[in-house]
């Protein structure tokens, strides 16, 4: 039984959301997250990415997640930021291009994921995994949520009374992104939420793979401290919001390759003839369908569609085309053998447009784009429900979540 519990969220004040809140602490490097809280002595950067504040510091060291709990305290002593009084339910809508999308901002069990009943389709990398722990336990909180999905039935019908309430928060990032926060505090309607929530078998992981497992791994770290645990704790817990899945959408992950492996453009096109029929565009484009992905090489966009006879009937990996194009074209045509750790690929989000791509190949920093159709949220799903890890770089999602808007502490 999937479980959700209301919590006291840490949260700033409502004039001050904007200049708080915060891009996730891993969607840009270490300079652009400096750029980005510059003139803004209280955004979120300065607890998620605290180490913009010292200077030739090991981002993973000791001082600064030490430096990341100290400017929380400070937010708090400020009044910056204050924790609700009553555990509460909230719920986030975030709109992008007029299409909006509604999530439950709840905290969830670590059992629940330890179990198995938040279902996961990517590995995590040790080192990011242990950043984001050690960051959990130095601050004692959960700064950025886990973004789940489950397949909706009649849980998000139950959220829209509060729509017909004043939000307490309502802005528009400097992305263009809309964000609006309602608060739950009503007994009975957290009661409903709750039992409702409850009938679903499971939920899934669509983006915060890394804040899952720390967050599960820090409630484990807490309970075996703790000589008197009982399992009730508040650290038991990790901060999510949970969207149904009908209303989210995954934009496409592309990938961009510095060299063709040795071979000549016209040896490299022979090869991959033998896999996909391809035809010349005659301008920059998307793919319109899965099991196609646009190729740009020496100025010329091409369509490229997988043959048929390398489709799986049995295995939704297989199938993906994230792995098609990994398994039949990158690993044996240009020998990206582990794309977690190969220093020849580089992985570009939709968001940044197919322009993006062709600039980078245009430039010479890389030989070849590969455009592709996204992943879809039913693949994410059938995949997590057996049990199977996707390629890397499989989904983006877009809008991101902000961090620091609502916290969960650990006490």
């Amino acid at each position: 039984m999937f479980s959700i519990h209301p919590f006291r969220a840490l949260r700033p004040k409502p004039e001050l959301a904007a200049e708080v809140s915060s891009l996730p602490y891993d969607v840009m490097n270490r300079a652009e997250a400096a750029k980005m809280a510059e003139g803004k002595p209280y955004s979120y950067l300065r607890v998620t990415r605290s180490e913009i504040e010292l200077p030739d510091v090991d981002p993973h060291s000791k001082e600064v997640y030490e430096h990341a709990r100290l400017n929380l305290k400070k937010m708090e002593r400020e009044k910056v930021i204050f924790q609700d009084k009553e555990p509460c339910f909230y719920v986030y809508r975030q709109t992008m291009n007029g299409r909006e999308q509604y999530g439950l901002v709840a905290c969830v069990k670590a059992d629940d994921y330890f179990k198995g009943t938040i279902k996961k389709h990517e590995l995590t990398r040790a080192d990011k995994e242990e950043d984001r722990f050690k960051h959990i336990l130095a601050t004692g909180a959960q700064t950025g949520p886990v973004f789940l999905t489950y397949r909706d039935k009649g849980q998000f019908a139950l959220l829209k009374p509060v729509f017909q309430k004043a939000p307490i928060y309502d802005f528009v990032a400097e992305d263009g992104i809309g964000h609006t926060v309602w608060i739950m505090d009503d007994e009975a309607a957290i009661e409903r939420l709750r039992v409702s929530f409850a009938s679903l078998p499971c939920t899934y992981i669509a983006d915060g793979h890394h804040r899952s497992a720390a967050g599960a791994r820090a409630a484990k770290a807490r309970s075996e401290e703790n000589p008197e645990h009982k399992g009730n704790e508040e650290y038991n817990r990790f901060l999510a919001i949970l969207f149904p899945s009908t209303q989210l959408k995954i934009m496409d992950y592309n990938r961009l390759v510095k060299d063709l492996n040795g071979q000549s453009i016209e040896e490299f096109l022979d090869a991959l003839s033998e896999i996909c029929e391809i035809e010349k565009l005659p301008a920059i484009e998307a793919p319109k369908q899965a099991k196609t992905f646009n190729l740009y090489l020496n100025g010329q966009w091409y369509s490229c569609t997988f043959h048929e006879k390398y489709f799986s009937k049995i295995d939704p990996v297989k199938n993906l085309d994230v792995s098609l194009l990994q398994n039949l074209v990158l690993e044996p045509l240009l020998g990206i053998e582990n794309p977690r750790t190969s220093e020849r690929i580089d992985f570009v989000g939709g968001i940044r447009g197919l322009g993006a791509l062709q600039a980078r190949v245009d430039s010479g920093e890389c030989a070849v784009a590969f455009a592709m159709f996204p992943t879809s949220i039913d693949e994410l799903m059938d995949i997590s429900d057996a049990g199977e890890i996707m390629p890397p770089k499989s989904t983006w999602f877009e809008p991101k979540l902000r961090d620091g808007l609502l916290v969960h502490l650990l006490d």
